[in-house]
């Protein structure tokens, strides 16, 4: 019954945001009575918790994937698994990342420390494997959590943003052409720059065709 609960109470939260939701809405899109909701649960903020955890329960072991990763594996192999995992995130739990927000708009408190405990880990394995390698000159000499962050924005991003931008070409990236763009993007942006002329001077000096 409480999973019940959560899953209506993921769907109204992420449409209507935490005050544009009512435990009474909720307990109909249930389809029980709002006497059984507070059986179940004291509060409401409790209710928001049992879905924020739901949604993030639903993508653990993709975060637990790379949280372990080992940070001396090439940047072209790395890169792609850390855009496939926030592009996988942003295309296929597209409530989770509403419910994110809407805990650091509306809430505070424990919905934010649910987040922080199940993402910081995340953010935290992404710029560490980034450190290492900006220190190894692998990758360019930037701030990595700038990095890290930057990235996570581009995928969630760019899909709506790019309605605005239709005027000057910009497409609407989506599942397997989004991970080859974003880690095209970013491999250019992050290698260093003796890297970046080898692969110019491969390129002219490949006749085409060939």
């Amino acid at each position: 019954m409480s999973g019940r609960i959560a899953r209506a109470a993921v769907a109204l939260f992420s449409r209507q945001g935490y005050h544009g939701t009512s435990t009474r809405e909720i307990a109909r899109l249930a389809d029980v009575s709002e006497v059984t909701v507070f059986r179940y649960f004291e509060r409401k903020e409790d209710i928001f918790l049992a879905a924020l955890q739901s949604c993030f329960t639903t993508i653990k072991p993709r975060l637990a994937s790379l949280e372990h990763t080992p940070e001396l594996r090439s940047p072209e192999v790395m890169l792609p698994l850390i855009l496939s995992l926030l592009v996988d995130i942003a295309t296929f739990s597209p409530e989770l990342l509403k419910l994110v927000a809407v805990s650091f708009v509306e809430l505070h408190g424990k919905a934010e420390d649910e987040c922080r405990a199940h993402l910081g880990p995340l953010f935290a394995a992404i710029t560490g494997y980034l450190t290492t390698n900006m220190g190894n000159g692998k990758l360019r000499k930037l701030n990595p959590s700038i990095v890290t962050v930057a990235m996570a924005l581009t995928v969630i991003a760019q899909p709506e943003l790019s309605k605005f931008a239709s005027a000057s070409g910009v497409a609407r990236l989506v599942g397997r052409e989004a991970i080859e763009e974003y880690t095209a993007f970013w491999l250019k942006v992050l290698m260093p720059a003796r890297e970046r002329v080898r692969d110019l001077v491969v390129a002219v000096e490949t006749p085409q065709g060939s």
